[in-house]
C-alpha cells in the first residue's frame, strides 16, 4: 500500500514545536489513511484525509476543530486531540498535490478487537463482558447527546471491544455535529441507518442515533441482524433496492410480538433462536419498543438511560449454572422458580442474593457493585465498583466478598463477631450477617420459592 505519509519520516505541521515521526501504517478506508506516529516521545494515532474526502466534505476541518475544543465526552471515545496540517518545507514529502490536514489521536491499546469479530463469532466473551460493552456503549452515546451532539455513523466498524473487562473505544469521531446542524454529508451505514434517513425523510441526528444504538446493542447481544429474517430469505438478491424495502420501507423486526413475517429461520438464524430467549423481558421489550414504534416514530425509541438500567438490571440478574457453569439471567422476582438453564438444561437452585440499598444482586463469581446500587441519583455503570464477588481458587463453590473501594468496612458474621474488611482484602460471604460500608449497607440472603400449600 503507499502511504501518503512515507513511514519513516519526520515531518513538520503547523503549531508542534518538534516534527512527527511517521512509524507505520496502520490501515485505510474510504476517508483516508490512519498511521502510528510518534511525537515529542509519546505514540499515537494520526489519520490523514484522502484529497476526494475534504472534496465532499468542506465543513469537515470545522467539525473537527470544534470538537477538539470540546473534548471527547467520555474516555470510550477515542477522539481528536489536535488538528494538523503539514508545513512548507514537509509538503514536499506528502504524496498528495494538495497539502490537506489529518489529525491526532490516542492509539488503540492491542487488546481491544473489533466488535465485528465478535458478531462474526470468531472472538469468545463472556455474557458478562458482552453486556458489559453494551452497558459502556449506552454510557459514551448518553455523554455524547448530554452535550448535545450526535455521532450519525455508528455501526460494527468503528466500536472496539476488550473482551476480558468489556471497556469498548469507539473511534472515527470525524463525523460528530451538533445535534440538529447539518454540517456533514455522512448518512451512515447500511443496516444501521434508522427508516427515515435511508429513505430521505430526515438528517441524521440524536433520533437515529438511538436506532442505531439499538442495532448494535442487539447484534452484540445476538451475533444477528434484528431484520433479516424470513423475509430475507425471500429475496433473491440482496441488491440496493431490496435493502431499502427490508430496512426502509417495510422493516419489520424478527421478534416483533404482533408481525411474524419476518420470523427467523431455524436453519439460517440460529444464533438469533438460541440467544434471544437468554436475556429477561425488560431487555427485550427495550428492543420491541425500538424496533415496533420506533421504526415509525423516532419519540418512541429507546432512551439511553433506559438501556444503561435494563442492562445493569440484566447483569444484576446473573447466575452461573451449577452444572455446566454458563451464565444464565433470572427474569421477575428472584423468588420465583427459574427455569432449567438454557445450556445444559439443569435446574438452576435459588439463588443467594446480596440486598443493598437499590435493590437485589444475585451472588455469582465475577459480579461487582457499584455506586448506583448504593445511591438512586447515580447512573447505572459497569466500570469502577465498590465491591467484587470472588470465587475461592480452590473451590469455586465458596464465593467470597471483596472489598474494591478505598474505605474499610465494618462486617458482622453469622455467629455475631465483628471484623473489618480492608481494601482489597475479601470475606466468606456465607459466613456475613451483613456488611456495613460508608454508601450502605450489604445483606446476603437466601431467596427460596415459596412452599406449596
Amino acid at each position: 500500500m503507499t502511504w501518503i505519509l512515507p513511514e519513516g519520516a519526520s515531518l513538520s505541521f503547523e503549531g508542534l514545536a518538534e516534527p512527527v515521526l511517521i512509524v507505520r501504517g496502520l490501515g485505510s478506508g474510504s476517508q483516508g489513511q490512519v498511521m502510528e506516529v510518534q511525537v515529542a516521545g509519546e505514540r499515537l494515532a494520526l489519520k490523514w484525509y484522502f484529497p476526494a474526502c475534504i472534496a465532499r466534505d468542506p465543513n469537515l476541518e470545522r467539525r473537527l476543530g470544534e470538537a477538539i475544543r470540546a473534548t471527547a465526552p467520555s474516555d470510550s471515545f477515542l477522539w481528536p486531540i489536535a488538528l494538523l496540517r503539514p508545513t512548507p518545507g514537509s509538503q514536499a514529502q506528502l504524496r498528495t498535490r494538495s497539502g490537506g490536514f489529518g489529525y491526532l489521536m490516542e492509539l488503540r491499546p492491542r487488546e481491544f478487537a473489533g466488535a465485528v469479530e465478535h458478531v462474526a463469532g470468531r472472538l469468545e466473551l463472556s455474557l458478562r463482558s458482552v453486556l458489559l460493552a453494551c452497558l459502556h456503549l449506552a454510557d459514551a452515546f448518553h455523554a455524547l447527546h448530554s452535550k448535545g451532539l450526535c455521532y450519525k455513523d455508528i455501526s460494527l466498524g468503528n466500536l472496539f471491544l476488550e473482551p476480558g473487562s468489556g471497556q469498548i473505544l469507539i473511534c472515527d469521531n470525524d463525523n460528530v455535529d451538533v445535534d440538529g446542524r447539518d454540517l456533514g454529508s455522512v448518512l451512515g451505514t447500511p443496516g444501521f441507518m434508522a427508516p427515515e434517513i435511508l429513505m430521505g425523510r430526515a438528517r441524521p441526528g440524536a433520533a437515529s442515533d438511538l436506532h442505531a444504538l439499538a442495532v448494535l446493542i442487539f447484534r452484540l447481544l445476538t451475533r444477528h441482524d434484528p431484520f433479516r429474517g424470513q423475509l430475507e430469505l425471500a429475496i433473491r438478491c440482496l441488491d440496493e433496492p431490496a435493502r431499502r424495502r427490508l430496512y426502509g420501507e417495510d422493516p419489520v423486526f424478527i421478534f416483533d410480538p404482533l408481525d411474524h413475517r419476518n420470523r427467523p429461520d431455524p436453519e439460517h438464524h440460529a444464533a438469533a433462536l438460541l440467544t434471544w430467549p437468554i436475556y429477561p423481558a425488560e431487555l427485550q421489550a427495550l428492543f420491541v419498543q425500538s424496533f415496533g414504534p420506533g421504526l415509525r416514530d423516532p419519540a418512541r425509541r429507546a432512551l439511553t438511560g433506559q438501556w444503561q438500567r435494563a442492562l445493569a438490571r440484566c447483569l444484576d440478574q446473573r447466575q452461573l449454572c451449577p452444572g455446566c457453569g454458563q451464565e444464565n439471567f433470572r427474569d421477575g422476582e428472584l423468588v420465583a422458580p427459574a427455569a432449567a438453564c438454557w445450556h445444559c438444561g439443569s435446574p438452576l437452585p435459588p439463588p443467594l442474593v446480596l440486598v443493598v440499598p437499590q435493590g437485589e444482586v444475585v451472588a455469582a463469581a465475577g459480579t461487582t457493585l457499584h455506586r448506583h446500587h448504593f445511591d438512586p441519583l447515580h447512573p447505572p455503570q459497569g466500570d469502577a465498583p465498590l465491591a467484587e464477588l470472588v470465587a475461592h481458587p480452590s473451590d469455586p463453590a465458596i464465593l467470597g466478598l471483596r472489598n474494591r473501594s478505598g474505605s474499610v468496612w465494618r462486617a458482622v458474621l453469622n455467629q455475631g463477631e465483628a471484623l473489618e474488611i480492608s481494601p482489597g482484602r475479601s470475606v466468606n460471604v456465607a459466613a456475613l450477617a451483613q456488611v456495613l460500608t460508608p454508601e450502605g449497607p450489604i445483606t446476603p440472603q437466601r431467596r427460596c420459592p415459596p412452599s406449596p400449600m
